[in-house]
């Protein structure tokens, strides 16, 4: 039963975090950037992300209600919303980060690749609701694995990028991609909006 909890939780925060579309992100940087400050931006943001999504899985409901008195389901609306709006950049657009030419490169590691890229709505608003349903200790397990996974797709994008450019895939991927970060924020306000319902009843 652990073992199926383990790989419930690890299959569904890598769905929120969503390494493919990583992958496309820093094959779109590799033209501004060497491939040693790429795998920077990888290790560092990864980072950035496991300790902003370890401080909300322990403090996050925590500061949401006592701090900021905001319940979760405002929480859920909101960042459903925002990964909504990165989807569909993706879906219409056919990119989901472009970068100002004058950003430095530790700036851009915190803001936007570790958040909200990685550590983004779905991610943290998983990071404070999965310790309930599956546990503390197996929902920190899973985000490190899943973190280690989209860490090493990082790592491999100048590959996998040059081989979706070569063969015309890039551009369709994202599309794909993008409508799929859209319907996922969508189904956050939904869960959101349900949430609240349930409060008044």
């Amino acid at each position: 039963m652990t073992v199926k909890m383990i790989l419930g939780c690890i299959v569904a925060l890598l769905a929120l975090v969503n390494p493919v579309q990583k992958v496309l992100i820093v094959t779109s940087l590799q033209e501004r950037f060497s491939l040693k400050e790429l795998r920077y931006i990888s290790i560092k943001s990864t980072i950035t992300a496991a300790l902003i999504l370890v401080f909300f899985l322990f403090l996050g409901e925590l500061t949401f209600s006592y701090v900021f008195h905001v319940e979760l389901y405002s929480f859920q609306i909101t960042c459903g919303a925002v990964l909504m709006y990165n989807g569909l950049s993706g879906l219409l657009k056919g990119f989901f980060l472009k970068v100002d030419e004058h950003i430095k490169l530790a700036d851009l590691t915190t803001v936007p690749i570790a958040i909200p890229m990685i550590a983004g709505p779905a991610t943290i608003t998983a990071a404070v609701t999965f310790p309930v349903q599956y546990g503390r200790e197996i929902t920190i397990v899973s985000i490190l694995i899943a973190l280690a996974v989209n860490l090493f797709c990082m790592l491999q994008a100048r590959r996998i990028g040059n081989f979706l450019i070569k063969y015309n895939f890039m551009n369709p991927l994202i599309r794909i991609i993008g409508l799929i970060v859209a319907t996922i924020g969508l189904q956050m306000i939904f869960d959101g909006i349900s949430l609240f319902i349930k409060s008044l009843s």
